[in-house]
């Protein structure tokens, strides 16, 4: 009975498109409420899973599927943030976003294996599922971040709201940076004495390709900066076209030239962002691009998040521990709300909003993309991974999506009381 009520096929696109109906009337429904469109979009394939074979839908039977698919919402995520920011790339005027990114998530990082290995986990386990969970999410955090460029005459090149720049900077940059981390903890998997691979990983995996992934973005981002706003040729200028495709061709071109140059195509994608952002702040072009990239955001996302509830309608969490809820409900609401406080004392954050900062590390689809990509390393423990990282997400999307509209409220209160 339960086999023959099962869609397959053709009815999955009458689901798809069912999806995106939802999801363009979602947002606007839930506006007014304490309820975010990616907590009913976990609920929604909930109840998808119950009339699809869930088997076909795992991140388990499909990792490539699932790595592939994550791995292009963050990179969609990571352009339009990058191009979302206004506020130009300094040392001091981006102390915060400092702070959390060489604090905050190294401490993140340390406390999660931390307390995994102190409740049995071996110690590569442990490091991988913090290096998995350590990077806040560009997707899921949009209620917190920033929410667009200023383009136009008179427009100021800098944020008012420093909470929302902390969280959409430190989302774009932690993805990138969370590389490093998941291969030291794959190289400690797979290739015996630390002192067989440290220098190797120190070398090439921490310095070397982030520094490749830099400097492509940095070269990348200008090359199209003026080649959207001041080549010879007019027929060349991309801002005159008004062909917003061309934010993803620019998202796909550069990730792919940074990871045939073996650097980190995350932070590649990132740092050409906001590299063609600052060619020419004032320009609209930038503010079509951001809207049609957020769109396809948007789509990618729905899916991502229906898959997550499919997977757990379908059985992802069973093979979860008591060690795996207490690492997701320590991570949520105790180690990232202590490291981020921490981290952020002596900023000019107020005390309130150093609080909201620390407490919204999104954890995401970024998670999802970790663990498919490094998964095949740790495959004893995978199904017991992918459980707790599922486990993570979804109470992250829970707290969090409920929580960020108040919050955010309150502080907007606070700053016109003042």
């Amino acid at each position: 009975m339960g086999d023959t009520m099962r869609i397959t096929g053709d009815g999955l696109y009458l689901i798809a498109g069912l999806a995106l109906l939802i999801g363009a009337v979602l947002p606007r429904l839930l506006k007014r409420y304490a309820v975010s469109a990616p907590i009913a979009f976990v609920g929604a394939g909930l109840l998808l899973g119950l009339v699809v074979d869930p088997d076909r839908l795992s991140p388990i039977a499909e990792p490539e599927l699932t790595e592939h698919l994550a791995e292009l919402t963050v990179l969609i995520a990571l352009m339009g943030v990058g191009l979302a920011i206004d506020r130009p790339i300094g040392w001091r005027r981006w102390q915060v976003t400092w702070r959390l990114l060489l604090v905050a998530m190294p401490a993140c990082v340390a406390a999660v294996a931390g307390v995994g290995w102190l409740l049995g986990l071996a110690p590569a386990v442990a490091l991988l599922l913090a290096a998995v969970l350590a990077p806040t999410d560009p997707v899921l955090a949009s209620d917190v971040q920033v929410q667009g460029p200023s383009t136009g005459e008179g427009a100021e090149p800098e944020e008012d709201d420093e909470v929302r720049f902390a969280l959409t900077s430190e989302a774009g940059l932690n993805d990138g940076l969370a590389f490093p981390l998941v291969y030291l903890a794959v190289f400690a998997a797979t290739k015996g004495a630390v002192g067989d691979w440290a220098l190797e990983w120190v070398a090439w995996e921490l310095i070397g390709k982030t520094v490749i992934g830099l400097v492509t973005g940095v070269v990348a981002g200008r090359l199209l900066g003026r080649m959207a706003f001041s080549a010879p040729l007019p027929s060349f200028r991309l801002a005159d076209s008004r062909e917003p495709v061309l934010a993803l061709a620019m998202t796909l071109g550069v990730y792919g030239l940074a990871e045939l140059l073996h650097g980190y195509g995350f932070l590649a994608v990132f740092v050409a962002a906001l590299t063609l952002r600052a060619a020419e702040r004032a320009h609209d072009f930038h503010e079509e691009l951001h809207s049609f990239l957020e769109q396809l955001e948007h789509i990618l996302t729905w899916g991502i998040l229906m898959l997550i509830g499919v997977a757990v309608t379908g059985g992802i969490l069973e093979p979860l521990t008591l060690p795996g809820v207490l690492i997701g409900l320590l991570l949520v609401l105790v180690i990232r709300p202590l490291v981020g406080w921490l981290s952020l004392q002596r900023t000019p954050m107020r005390r309130s909003e150093r609080w909201v900062t620390a407490a919204f590390g999104v954890r995401g689809v970024g998670s999802v993309f970790y663990l498919a990509y490094a998964g095949s390393d740790f495959a004893a423990d995978l199904p017991w991974l992918w459980a707790t990282v599922a486990f993570t997400v979804v109470l992250s999307v829970a707290v969090h999506g409920v929580a960020a509209t108040p919050m955010m409220r309150m502080l907007e209160r606070r700053r016109r009381g003042s």
